[in-house]
């Protein structure tokens, strides 16, 4: 089957030479028109949204975006151009290919130590939408990712039920073998990866039929996530060891949640600092009153002074959101707007012209013959 993988950049919309940062504004502006939450059923943004996480998670890692850069998608799939259907990690081509190939192109190589010791896994990326109510206070929530695991039919040993792999003859289980190499300049020794376990140690002569003989196999799963208190639009948050198991006994990687916040229709956040606004007529402002001003804790009752001026702000403390890791809660900042009616019919025209000349002002706007004339 051909290959229709669409370019990284294109799929976020940026150039080749586009920043860090601006590769991460262009994420999240797909990942939040595009992300499952806000188009239930639409499996064409579901499958945007799958290839905007896959493209930031290559663009976003400057190990990866290099070999991307250099190499295309085959520098950061060993899969890229292969054909696909076969293998146990469904889309992703994983089941006719030695594991050793995938962990060598995610973490560079073997850098002198044995072929086959434990190695970290693959630190997955996910996205989480709150409500601004959520973002807040915290809340509880579950995230879902696909992370490659121990095979679950073998116990990650890649061989079939009742076999077992064995330990290499050539390599004696280390994974690696010692060459020599006579050169005008002498014997020249090198050492690399077993030929006959292609570095793994061991070689499974009945493999699992669901692996593949990998021991490994990719899965959708969810995770509870606890969300804290505080976290604003664009930070993340990390889920230690809840990533792609690693090889050869090596942790397991983590998984970095991002978190988009919906936009609230009455407060604005800054910080810690939540604005609102709050409409008085003119006769409440100029003679004062008793305000119920919505706040994240519910409404609260606040007494305006006589003679309060248009642009007024006033300040509810501890109405605000709440810092992170337990640091002390922010304000809440009431912004008040006075209300100047446009149309007033002939009784309350008599009036405000009543109250302009007891004012002193002649119905103009005026002021009529004082100090200074």
């Amino acid at each position: 089957m051909p290959d229709n993988k669409r370019d990284y950049y294109n799929v976020l919309g940026v150039s080749k030479g586009a920043s860090d940062e601006e590769i991460k504004k262009a994420y999240r502006k797909v990942a939040r028109e595009c992300h499952p939450d806000l188009n239930p059923g639409d499996k064409e943004k579901e499958k945007q949204f799958k290839e905007a996480n896959e493209a930031y998670e290559v663009l976003s890692d400057s190990q990866k975006k290099q070999l991307y850069d250099q190499y295309g998608h085959a520098g950061v799939d060993p899969n890229y151009g292969a054909g696909r259907g076969g293998g146990g990690f469904g889309d992703f081509g994983f089941g006719d290919i030695d594991l050793g190939s995938i962990f060598e192109s995610f973490f560079g190589g073997f850098s002198g130590g044995r072929a086959n010791a434990p190695r970290r896994g693959e630190s997955i990326r996910a996205s989480l939408i709150l409500s601004f109510e959520e973002a807040a206070f915290g809340c509880d929530k579950e995230v879902e990712v696909h992370r490659i695991e121990p095979c679950s039919d073998c116990g990650g040993s890649g061989a079939a039920k009742g076999h077992e792999a064995e330990t290499c003859s050539q390599c004696s289980g280390t994974g690696q073998v010692r060459t020599a190499t006579r050169t005008p300049m002498g014997v020249i020794s090198s050492t690399g990866a077993c030929p006959s376990c292609n570095g793994r140690g061991r070689i499974v002569k009945n493999p699992c039929p669901s692996c593949k003989g990998n021991g490994l196999t990719r899965r959708r799963v969810a995770l509870a996530v606890k969300v804290p208190a505080g976290i604003d639009d664009g930070q993340a948050f990390t889920l230690r060891g809840q990533g792609s198991a690693g090889a050869n006994g090596g942790p397991s990687g983590d998984v970095l949640v991002t978190v988009s916040v919906r936009p609230h229709p009455l407060f604005i956040r800054e910080g810690t600092t939540v604005h609102s606004e709050m409409t008085v007529s003119f006769t409440q402002a100029a003679l004062g009153c008793e305000l119920e001003v919505p706040t994240l804790d519910g409404k609260v009752k606040y007494t305006v002074p006589e003679g309060t001026q248009p642009g007024t702000i006033f300040r509810l403390r501890g109405k605000g959101i709440p810092g992170l890791n337990g640091r002390a809660r922010g304000d809440q900042l009431v912004h008040l707007v006075v209300d100047v009616p446009k149309h007033l019919n002939k009784k309350q025209k008599e009036a405000l012209l009543a109250f302009a000349e007891a004012c002193g002002e002649d119905g103009k706007g005026k002021k009529g013959k004082g100090k200074f004339k």
